[in-house]
């Protein structure tokens, strides 16, 4: 019995300090994992912000070039036909939207629908107010007829699509 007691007298105060040195060690390497792995996310966040800026950026420029308003401005020439202006706008709006494609990753899939929307809608308007002309026409009714259907509606599709391009930006600084 002695012999037990005597054992235990050096085993008690062993295992003790054994735990609590455990603990501790334990403790602190959790929080050095911890501190990793906010470092290795603000890296990232240091690395990924300015892409990000750019993307959206890249597409604030995208909805501001598929405007129809800017959009005929660059693309209209003279003598040129519906049909002609017609194929010429829906070339440069499908360019422009390939061009930024990729732009897509860094931003949230709403936001990125309510872009590709917009120029879904802007196609449309090109599309319709050129179906209720003929082909050979001048290019400047297609223009005008354009231009009547976006001051018809309340805001155009690539207003709707920069204000929560926006909203995205103010969320994500």
């Amino acid at each position: 019995m002695e012999a037990l007691i005597e054992f235990l007298k050096y085993t008690i105060p062993g295992l003790i300090v054994f735990f609590t040195a455990y603990l501790m060690i334990k403790t602190f390497l959790d929080n050095e994992q911890k501190k990793r792995a906010i470092d290795l996310k603000t890296n990232n966040q240091k690395l990924v912000t300015p892409i990000k800026l750019q993307a959206y950026e890249r597409l604030t420029l995208f909805l501001e070039r598929i405007n129809p308003e800017a959009l005929l401005l660059r693309t209209q020439m003279p003598s040129m036909t519906v049909g002609r202006l017609q194929a010429a706008l829906l070339t440069t709006i499908r360019a422009e939207y390939d061009h930024n494609i990729s732009q897509q990753i860094y931003i949230s899939g709403k936001t990125w629908m309510t872009v590709r929307g917009a120029k879904d809608n802007v196609v449309r308007i090109i599309n319709i107010s050129a179906d209720s002309l003929d082909k050979e026409q001048p290019a400047t009714m297609l223009s005008q007829r354009i231009m009547e259907t976006i001051i018809s509606i309340e805001k155009s599709p690539t207003q709707i699509a920069l204000e929560i391009l926006k909203m995205e930006v103010n969320h994500f600084m």
